[in-house]
C-alpha cells in the first residue's frame, strides 16, 4: 500500500478527531483489526464477527480515520497520525535558561557551557537568598527544594561557584558580601 502524495498543503483536521482514533484504539476488537490490516494480512478477526458487530467495528475504524474501504476491501490508512500530528504541532522548546528545567521548575540538566552553568547558578542564588540573609542548612535546603530535586548537588555547586558562601560554622548560608565575589 503506497502512503497519499505530500502535496505540502496543511491538512485540516477536526480539533477532536484525535479522540475517534483513541476511541478506537481503545476497543480491543477494533485494535486487533488494525493490526491486522496495518500488518497488510486478511483479518481473521473480522471474520469472526457476527454482521452486525463487523459493521460497528468497521464504522468505528473508517470514521476515525485509521481505515479506509477500497473496493470493498479495508486497507490500513496510517496517514491519520501525520494529519493529526501537523494539527497540533509540538509546543514550541523553551529556550535561554528555562531550558535546563522540567515542566515542575527544577533543574534537568546543568548546563556544559561553565558560562551558563554560572548564570544559570547566579539567577538561582539570586533567587533563594537576599543580601545580608543568613539561612540555616535546612532553610537553606528548603529554599533549593525548589530549584532542584537533588538540593546537595546544588548547593555544592552554589558554593563551590562562590555564588554562596558557608559560615565559619559550616551550619548556616549567605550571598557573599558585594566585593568578595
Amino acid at each position: 500500500m503506497s502512503e497519499p502524495a505530500d502535496t505540502g498543503e496543511a491538512v485540516e483536521v477536526a480539533p477532536h478527531r484525535w479522540r475517534a482514533v483513541v476511541a478506537a484504539l481503545a476497543n480491543e476488537t477494533a485494535r486487533r483489526v488494525h493490526a491486522e490490516l496495518t500488518l497488510g494480512v486478511h483479518s481473521a478477526t473480522l471474520q469472526t464477527l457476527s454482521p452486525s458487530r463487523r459493521r460497528q467495528i468497521t464504522r468505528v475504524l473508517t470514521q476515525s480515520g485509521l481505515v479506509r474501504e477500497q473496493n470493498g476491501r479495508l486497507a490500513a490508512d496510517n496517514a491519520v497520525f501525520a494529519d493529526l500530528l501537523a494539527a497540533a504541532p509540538a509546543p514550541p522548546k523553551p529556550t535561554g535558561l528555562a531550558r535546563f528545567f522540567d515542566a515542575g521548575g527544577r533543574i534537568a540538566v546543568y548546563p556544559s557551557n561553565p558560562q551558563v552553568r554560572a548564570e544559570l547558578l547566579s539567577s538561582i542564588a539570586r533567587s533563594v537568598l537576599d543580601p545580608g540573609e543568613v539561612l540555616s542548612e535546612q532553610q537553606f535546603n528548603a529554599r533549593l527544594s525548589g530549584h532542584a530535586h537533588d538540593v546537595a548537588i546544588l548547593r555544592r555547586h552554589l558554593v563551590d561557584h562562590g555564588l554562596i558562601e558557608r559560615t565559619p560554622s559550616g551550619t548556616e548560608y549567605a550571598l557573599p558580601a558585594p566585593g568578595e565575589r
